[in-house]
Order: structure tokens, then C-alpha cells, then sequence
């Protein structure tokens, strides 16, 4: 089993979506992403969907068929956004910040639709953004180290000259 990269399953976070699939492949010591819908084919056993694939996706098509094919001992599903909680990342930073006004700003600015955005606006208003997306890029580090510890997951910290935020 090689180790991931630390920076590697961050990223897998960070860009974390609904259209591919992420997965872990211990064998390698690599992220890999499948279109979701080349994976629905591959574990739907349809073998002639995924040989007539164009070259560009074949593959991808043969990373999705390991990945259907596997029992849970090369791929393992990557951390995702759902379980990091962002929203609750931007709480307890409102609790870091010392300034009562400016937290009860931010208070008010994840309070209802569009929270994020407007979470972002006023911290970068009040010249708190660059402090937020430290401490996001801090807790989300944090969160794939307590994953990665949690699936047996190795890695690889190369993350001490990497620029975040």
C-alpha cells in the first residue's frame, strides 16, 4: 500500500463534485476521478458501452471498470464536502474572531439563502477573508489527516511548501 499526498486528498476535497467520482487507489498511492456516468456503465456490467468508448475515454473507462470491479481493498471513496461541513467551518470561525461587531456580522451573513456568499463578502469587507480561507484550508487539512487515519489511508505530507487559500 503507497501513500497519498497529503495536498493530493485535499484537492480531491476541495474540488469535490457531483459529476465525478473520487477514489483512492491504495495500490498506486493516487487520486483518481471517473465521470459517474462512465462508472454507472462500468457497474452495470455493461463491458460492450465501455470498450466502444472514443480513446480519450478508454481509460477512464478502465479505471472506472477496477474501480466497479474492486471489493473494497484498492479503491477506497475519497473524502468529500459533505461530511467536511463547511458551513459549520464558518460558525466556529465566528468564534475566533474577537472583534464583537465584526462577528456579529457574520453572524447576520450566514443566517439564510445565499450564506456563503454572503459570508464571504462581509468577511472580505471587514479584511477578514484572508484569515478565513487560513483557517477553511487549516480545518480542511485536519479533516482529511482524521479521514485519511480513519480508512487506514497512508500519506505522504507535502504539504509544508504548498501555498493554500
Amino acid at each position: 500500500m503507497k501513500p497519498v499526498k497529503l495536498s493530493e486528498l485535499i484537492d480531491a476535497l476541495e474540488f469535490d463534485s457531483d459529476e465525478y467520482a473520487c477514489r483512492i487507489d491504495l495500490q498506486n498511492g493516487t487520486v483518481v476521478r471517473v465521470d459517474r456516468s462512465l462508472l454507472n456503465v462500468a457497474e452495470e456490467g455493461d463491458e460492450d458501452a465501455l470498450e466502444n468508448r472514443p480513446d480519450w475515454e478508454k481509460e477512464d473507462a478502465e479505471i472506472a471498470k477496477a474501480i466497479a470491479a474492486d471489493s473494497g481493498k484498492r479503491f477506497v471513496a475519497a473524502p468529500d464536502k459533505f461530511n467536511f461541513h463547511e458551513y459549520r467551518q464558518m460558525e466556529s470561525f465566528i468564534g475566533t474572531v474577537e472583534d464583537r461587531a465584526a462577528a456579529e456580522e457574520l453572524w447576520r451573513a450566514i443566517r439564510g439563502k445565499g450564506a456563503f456568499r454572503y459570508f464571504k463578502d462581509t468577511a472580505a469587507r471587514l479584511g477578514l477573508l484572508k484569515q478565513w480561507y487560513q483557517y477553511r484550508d487549516n480545518a480542511m487539512e485536519q479533516h482529511v489527516r482524521d479521514w485519511a487515519e480513519a480508512h487506514q489511508v497512508p500519506i505522504e505530507d507535502d504539504t509544508t511548501s504548498r501555498p493554500r487559500g
